[in-house]
């Protein structure tokens, strides 16, 4: 009797979804929401494809089951064929991937979000799962920040934030001369120096530049906080998302499968491969 070998799923293979909202964030930015069930932690990504234009690893901005939200910036030629899509257009997405932020291990915990420009994006998915379970965390510290007011995403969901939480929004550079959302002139890492928070049953999400992750994490440090008690999300070129490819390699570990989100402790002193 012959054994029927079971087909396997190709995973390199996206499947059709279709868009259920577009939505400009900035002049180079928009969040696209896509009718995309899916159980998935915040901090993970999805691989989106436009067909003739290629693949994006991009993060998933949101905490729900019944669809996905993808905030996108247009740098290249198929982050700008996303941004030419509508609400009824499909797209193709595979995924999720990757580990994201342990919500399940850091109930009862105070958190920290420190995220700049485009950075905010997958703290906006963390933000989500807390409101969505705000009984398991104490209080809420947002430090937000963007080169310009011009350059603020999300702000409809700042007033909201503002109500629930701790925020603090910055400007490097203020051309206008008006200030929106409560923001303020200079950079982020100053708003957090300049805070007088300790370490003490804290936990901290960081997300955005090299340069600004890094002196975020050296005033977090003069603070008094432990390597274990922050996460930064890696930032590497990733095209399969499978651990294969090799490209998103930190020292023998792939941001695709082992992050993107790491704890501190894990890569603080790894350098590119």
């Amino acid at each position: 009797m012959k054994q029927k070998l079971k087909q396997l799923e190709n995973p390199y293979i996206p499947k059709p979804y279709k868009i259920l909202d577009f939505h400009r964030e900035t002049f180079d930015t928009f969040t696209l929401t896509v009718n995309m069930k899916t159980s998935h932690e915040p901090g993970q990504f999805v691989q989106v494809s436009v067909p003739g234009f290629g693949e994006a690893p991009i993060s998933i901005c949101s905490d729900s089951k019944d669809f996905i939200e993808l905030n996108i910036r247009e740098v290249g030629n198929v982050t700008r064929a996303l941004a030419k899509l509508r609400k009824g257009d499909k797209l193709l997405v595979r995924g999720p991937y990757g580990k994201g932020y342990p919500m399940q291990h850091i109930k009862g915990n105070n958190i920290i979000m420190i995220g700049g420009g485009c950075g905010v994006a997958p703290l906006k998915g963390a933000i989500g799962y807390i409101e969505n379970h705000r009984a398991d965390f104490n209080d809420v510290l947002l430090y937000l920040g963007y080169r310009s007011p011009d350059d603020i995403i999300f702000k409809r969901e700042m007033e909201r934030w503002k109500k629930e939480y701790h925020i603090k929004v910055t400007v490097d550079k203020n051309a206008h001369g008006k200030f929106c959302y409560d923001a303020k002139e200079g950079f982020i890492t100053d708003a957090l120096k300049a805070s007088s928070f300790t370490n003490e049953n804290k936990v901290v999400f960081i997300c955005g530049p090299p340069i600004m992750m890094k002196g975020a994490i050296d005033i977090l440090k003069q603070k008094g906080f432990h390597d274990d008690q922050i996460f930064i999300s890696a930032e590497r070129l990733m095209y399969c998302a499978l651990g294969i490819c090799c490209h998103c390699m930190i020292r023998g570990k792939f941001t695709c499968i082992d992050g993107p989100v790491f704890r501190y402790d894990e890569v603080k002193d790894f350098k590119n491969d």
